[in-house]
């Protein structure tokens, strides 16, 4: 598990996204996924380093990745399927650079697969990719970060267990990768391998998949789920999948969704 830290006074709304942070780790350790530099498990927080200066982490199934305040990527941990994007699949205890670049805007770690935007609003991509999860439109492993496609719209992204979503601009939906339950919202289980539009709809705001299931948030703040629903996970109570967005319940106060574990629960804040 991982925790960013605000350095300085006052709540964390009063803070800036460019305010130093530390960076905090604990928990499972094998392939130095914690970034302590060994592969020891901590039970208790421990910092990673003594920087101040990381902005947004993100952690995958064994492998994590972060941003600094300057716009760098950073990666650490497992890097079988080159999940670290560094060129390679050696894994590393502590935090590497990737590449040289420094117009990293948003990351997001999935089971082996890893997402980036740039600040120019371009989608890269690399590791994990047998089920089209990258969404280059194949389904070979990549090492290093590989622009998806070559639009400059993209303005969130989110991984599942082995699929994605990512918002655009316009607030339109975009899904790729496995499908076997539905998980991408286009009323079937054709795994795609290039990111394709959720509907036609332009009001979505926020998005979380999971394992085999996703969640997302609409611009009027109503809740709509997708996917597999075994243990009623889908919140429509029942335990039938569903191929597209379906509503849930029929608020419209909702405003953070996560998903727990990869497996077995949601969760979200209500108004």
């Amino acid at each position: 598990m991982l925790f960013q830290k605000l350095m300085g006074k006052g709540p964390a709304s009063m803070v800036s996204p460019a305010a130093a942070k530390t960076l905090w780790a604990w928990g499972f350790n094998l392939n130095g996924t914690l970034g302590l530099g060994d592969a020891a498990y901590r039970s208790s927080p421990v910092q990673v380093g003594n920087l101040t200066t990381w902005s947004q982490i993100a952690g995958g199934l064994d492998h994590s990745l972060a941003l600094k305040t300057d716009g760098t990527l950073w990666s650490w941990g497992a890097n079988d399927t080159g999940r670290l994007g560094l060129g390679d699949t050696v894994k590393r205890s502590s935090p590497v650079q990737v590449g040289t670049l420094a117009t990293w805007s948003q990351i997001a770690a999935g089971i082996g697969q890893s997402l980036a935007v740039k600040t120019d609003g371009t989608l890269w991509a690399w590791a994990y990719n047998v089920h089209g999860t990258l969404g280059l439109g194949d389904v070979a492993y990549r090492s290093s970060p590989v622009q998806v496609g070559t639009l400059a719209t993209w303005s969130k992204i989110s991984t599942g267990q082995r699929h994605s979503l990512a918002l655009k601009t316009d607030g339109t939906l975009w899904a790729w990768g496995q499908s076997t339950k539905g998980q991408l919202g286009l009323q079937d289980i054709v795994q795609r391998s290039s990111p394709v539009q959720v509907g036609t709809l332009a009001t979505w705001s926020q998005i979380a998949p999971g394992s085999g299931r996703a969640l997302a948030i609409k611009t009027d703040r109503t809740l709509w789920s997708w996917g597999n629903n075994v243990y009623g996970r889908l919140g429509l109570g029942d335990v039938v999948k569903r191929s597209s967005p379906v509503q849930v319940g029929t608020l419209a106060s909702w405003v953070t969704i996560a998903k727990g574990s990869t497996r077995i629960h949601t969760s979200a804040l209500r108004l």
